[in-house]
């Protein structure tokens, strides 16, 4: 496999610039890396279990084992994960000086010369020409600072995209407004089979649920010397992009599994549950491990293939598990009544491990094994969970507040949340399985 970050700016190894090229070699070698991690992983661990079937106690040495291997496989996928992540990540097309249109030209200068230096009026007379025309394509500095130039706002929902977790799985939504107001069937729309002449029925409408989400203000404050922002070979635009790119993406994942609704997109794991043989709509159906804290004793396997069908065949052909590194390590000591193990590696370094054939995705705000928490879900995140992105990434420039250092109070605004309850599935490590 050949894996290559080519950079198309000049600029790219200015200081601001990420990593031009992700070597083959590079990957070839950690993923090799990790293969044979988890080649001794399952040795040890194979010895690990006949200790405790032939001692009916473990093996301390054994046991201390496969609890290193196990870490050096974090340590192994973890390296990987970095670098396929480098390879992935966009480099910010818009060079300055690069786009055609004048209007974008003039934006991106007027953008240039106030981060640099403070200067306003080219971004305040592209406003006052926004109004005239009520594109407001521009900003406004009473609004809290300066939209930046389409080419950032772009580059950073692309980065975001790649970064966090939940935003590759879930749907995205670009909105104008303070809010995204839709609707979502509840119920099938109504059909049937009828022969050339016969009478057509009238069928059940269907049960419409409204969904609003609030796009709420996520903020980051990235801080550079006067220096930096004078030296004419550094990237603006490329600089701020990857000064904020990690802090969003750090907040937004947060939020998009645990964040509770107020202020912040509601998570995952913040909806009431409810077993899913009594599934209804505002709950998510979840399965019970039958143990407060663990996996049941015998045949752990079961648990999860009932996890896996209770999501109805339409939704679970786009299936994905989401667990955090501590519990996916548990999981990958698990076995079917055949002997084999549930976890699977990825086969190539650009593919996620698998269970069951269905692929996992790392999560970390996702909860470790602990009583009655929801450690795994399973689900078509694209159907069931929404994110809405509201157009324009502003920045004010504070020169006062951090001297000799120039702050940058960089805003975007985003929603989240579940848009069909049916879609997503949680795995409750407990004996009840609903929740307020």
């Amino acid at each position: 496999m050949t894996v290559e970050y080519q950079a198309s700016s000049p600029n790219a190894g200015a200081v601001g610039a990420p990593e031009t090229k992700v070597a083959h070699s590079e990957v070839s070698s950690a993923f090799s890396d990790f293969s044979r991690a988890f080649s001794a992983f399952r040795e040890a661990n194979d010895a690990r279990i006949d200790a405790l079937e032939t001692r009916m106690a473990g093996d301390p040495i054994i046991e201390e084992k496969v609890a290193r291997i196990d870490r050096a496989i974090d340590e192994a996928k973890s390296r990987l994960d970095r670098l396929m992540l480098d390879g992935r990540r966009p480099l910010l097309a818009g060079v300055e000086g690069g786009a055609s249109d004048p209007t974008v030209n003039e934006h991106k200068g007027a953008f240039n010369a106030y981060v640099r230096g403070g200067e306003t009026s080219g971004l305040k007379a592209l406003e006052l020409k926004a109004l005239e025309t009520r594109a407001m394509s521009a900003g406004s500095g009473p609004d809290g600072g300066y939209l930046t130039p389409d080419s950032v706002e772009r580059e950073v929902i692309a980065r975001l995209g790649v970064i966090s977790p939940m935003r590759s799985l879930a749907s995205v939504r670009l909105i104008s407004g303070a809010s995204y107001k839709g609707a979502i069937a509840r119920t099938a729309v109504g059909s049937g089979w009828v022969a050339e002449t016969a009478a057509r029925p009238q069928t059940d409408s269907p049960v419409l649920e409204e969904l609003d989400f609030p796009a709420l203000e996520l903020y980051a404050l990235p801080a550079a010397t006067q220096t930096l922002l004078d030296d004419a070979v550094v990237n603006i635009e490329e600089w701020l992009v990857s000064e904020i790119e990690t802090a969003f993406a750090e907040q937004e994942s947060k939020a998009f599994i645990e964040g509770t609704g107020t202020g912040q997109p509601k998570g995952i794991i913040k909806y009431p549950t409810i077993a899913n043989a009594s599934w209804e709509w505002g709950k998510l159906g979840t399965t019970v491990t039958g143990a407060a804290g663990a996996f049941p004793a015998s045949n752990p396997a079961d648990i999860l293939l009932d996890l896996i069908y209770s999501l109805k065949a339409g939704y679970r052909q786009n299936g994905t598990f989401i667990m955090n590194r501590k519990v996916q390590s548990a999981v990958r000591k698990l076995k079917d009544s055949n002997g084999h193990y549930l976890w699977q590696a990825p086969a190539t370094a650009d593919q996620a491990a698998s269970l069951f054939s269905f692929p996992i995705v790392e999560a970390e705000h996702m909860p470790d094994i602990a009583a009655d928490s929801l450690s795994i879900a399973f689900g078509d995140f694209r159907r069931g969970y929404l994110i809405v992105d509201r157009a324009g990434v502003r920045v004010l420039r504070d020169p006062y507040s951090a001297k000799p250092y120039v702050l940058f109070y960089t805003t975007k605004r985003v929603g989240g949340g579940i848009q069909d309850f049916d879609a997503i599935k949680m795995l409750k490590f407990g004996t009840v399985a609903a929740s307020a």
